[in-house]
């Protein structure tokens, strides 16, 4: 324990996270209802999207990870607010020197919600079947077990879990949901099976009812009585039922919200504000960490195989208009291939600025000259591409309308594929698009790794290339805080410096909240948890 200590203290002091997380505030607070917490009541919830599964295991999208959290303990938990990790199903936990295993000791009396024990053989098995879903249905899960050798149970309530090189970043991934731990019934199932709404847990919340595309009703676990040391108590959750409907259009949500008729709502734009104040409810903020709204560029098409081109899209972009013109303060300006408030993130503002007449410098120097119509042209082909995107953010659309045109004026003629988020899944998995446009959200560095890494997801479709690929693997050895944030910094300019990313703004969650409404709160990857939420009565 006490290596676990020493390791969860030092990576604290390697975080800066935003003071927007587990206090009373949580990213809004004012007008919030004060007193006691009340018992009792359902909270309805307008999703803006639907979820795609009911497998925390194979959840991607916030709008699924805000129902599939609901149901899923974790073996740690993330304090929102320092970084470090806390207690949750494990009371403790020892990390090798080498960062290869991992040793967790598991509290008494936990149950899944059918009335099974949770055991260390139940991390095995969960563990076990993430690996077995692969990549393709659990792509999150699965990159965070790579190097995965087995778990052992070396007593009911400890399980070890190995793995064939460094793996510093495992210990932080045990606090997401897709390492949640699923009851053995559930984990026997196949990936479609898992999808529907019988995924047994022992979280705060069960499914009572999953339709598929429409909505999802929670409802309370009697008798929970091990939340995690992050959570305001560790009992039952305050709140009878969560009913999530699926409300995809913004104004209907807020409409909804400002009425009554709906509790809490997700993907309050700033322009929301003022009709969700005026009927006394409040919108709450929180940056995500992780990899920031960007263009990847499979560079194997046309002429994104340019460096040069590549290298031109970044001062290209005026991110300051696409803040100001299409969100508001509460959103940034991605200054790196980290968002700022992810651990390890380096200011590289220096680098990605707006510089329009640099961009059209690269590609006068590599050849590309302006065409009748405006748009540049080199040995017959012109300077353009597409872009896939899915409307997992209400701001996308309008966002890359204005890259468009920011585009255009240096030359380069970018294209629009709207797709749904099945349609963007299909496509990805094939790398079939010239850019994909979207974020990805993890409260740690690594995350560097499972998104550009040629042995990963690799939707750059790229070779094997020096020292991006060395840097990403040592950041997985590194075990000092210091030590590793080094590499991860190196690791970012070095993705700049290849041009697979070409990043744009920072998310920030933005929940509509009802003046009724208490203890909304988000978790450190910025995705919600109700266990603290209650209703004024």
């Amino acid at each position: 324990m006490k290596r676990a200590l020493a390791l969860t203290g030092a990576v604290a002091a390697a975080f800066t996270l935003a003071a927007c997380g587990g206090g009373g505030d949580n990213g809004g607070g004012n007008g919030e209802p004060s007193g006691p917490a009340q018992t009792g009541g359902t909270l309805r919830y307008g999703l803006s999207l639907a979820p795609t599964c009911s497998d925390p295991a194979q959840s991607a999208t916030n709008q699924t990870i805000y129902v599939t959290r609901q149901i899923v303990d974790s073996l740690v938990d993330q304090d929102p607010d320092t970084g470090q990790l806390k207690p949750w199903l494990a009371d403790s936990w020892t990390v090798s020197p080498d960062a290869k295993s991992f040793t967790f000791h598991l509290r008494d009396g936990i149950t899944f919600s059918d009335g099974t024990p949770l055991t260390a053989d139940s991390v095995r098995k969960n563990f076990d079947a993430i690996v077995a879903l692969g990549g393709a249905k659990a792509p999150l899960g699965a990159s965070y077990l790579a190097g995965y050798i087995g778990s052992t149970v070396v007593d009911p309530h400890t399980v070890r879990v190995d793995f064939s090189g460094p793996n510093a970043q495992f210990l932080q991934a045990t606090s997401t949901p897709q390492l949640g731990i699923q009851s053995d019934a559930t984990v026997a199932k196949t990936a479609d099976e898992r999808c529907v709404g019988t995924n047994i847990g022992s979280g705060p919340f069960t499914y009572t009812e999953w339709k598929q595309n429409a909505s999802a009703t929670l409802s309370k676990r009697s008798g929970y009585a091990w939340g995690s040391a992050v959570f305001a108590s560790q009992g039952e959750a305050y709140l009878d039922k969560i009913v999530f409907t699926v409300v995809p259009e913004s104004g209907v949500r807020t409409g909804s919200l400002a009425s009554g008729q709906l509790d809490a709502i997700s993907d309050a734009l700033p322009q929301d504000v003022p009709q969700i104040e005026s009927g006394g409810g409040r919108v709450q903020f929180t940056a995500n960490p992780g990899v920031p709204f960007g263009l990847q560029v499979n560079v194997t098409r046309g002429p994104l195989r340019d460096a040069a081109v590549r290298a031109a899209l970044v001062p290209a972009i005026n991110r300051k208009e696409l803040v100001d013109t299409v969100l508001g303060p509460q959103f940034k300006v991605a200054t790196s291939v980290l968002a700022s408030k992810t651990p390890g993130y380096v200011d590289l503002s220096s680098r990605v600025k707006y510089d329009p007449e640099a961009a059209k410098k690269l590609l006068d120097q590599a050849g590309w000259v302006p065409g009748a119509d405006g748009i540049r042209v080199k040995d017959g082909q012109r300077l353009t591409a597409s872009v896939i995107f899915a409307p997992v953010f209400a701001g996308n659309q309008a966002i890359l309308e204005l890259t468009q045109q920011q585009l255009r004026a240096v030359g380069f003629d970018l294209r629009l594929e709207p797709l749904s988020v099945a349609e963007s899944n299909v496509r990805q998995n094939n790398k079939d698009f010239d850019f994909d446009y979207y974020n990805s959200t993890r409260a740690d560095g690594d995350i560097l790794r499972t998104t550009f890494a040629v042995d990963q997801r690799n939707l750059n479709a790229r070779g094997p290339a020096e020292p991006l690929d060395t840097l990403l693997s040592q950041q997985l050895s590194a075990t000092d805080p210091a030590a590793r944030a080094k590499v991860i910094g190196d690791a970012q300019s070095a993705v700049l410096d290849q041009g697979l990313w070409i990043p744009t703004i920072e998310l920030s969650q933005a929940i509509g909240v009802g003046k009724n409404v208490a203890g909304v709160k988000f978790e450190a990857s910025a995705r919600l948890q109700f266990h603290d939420t209650w209703l004024k009565r």
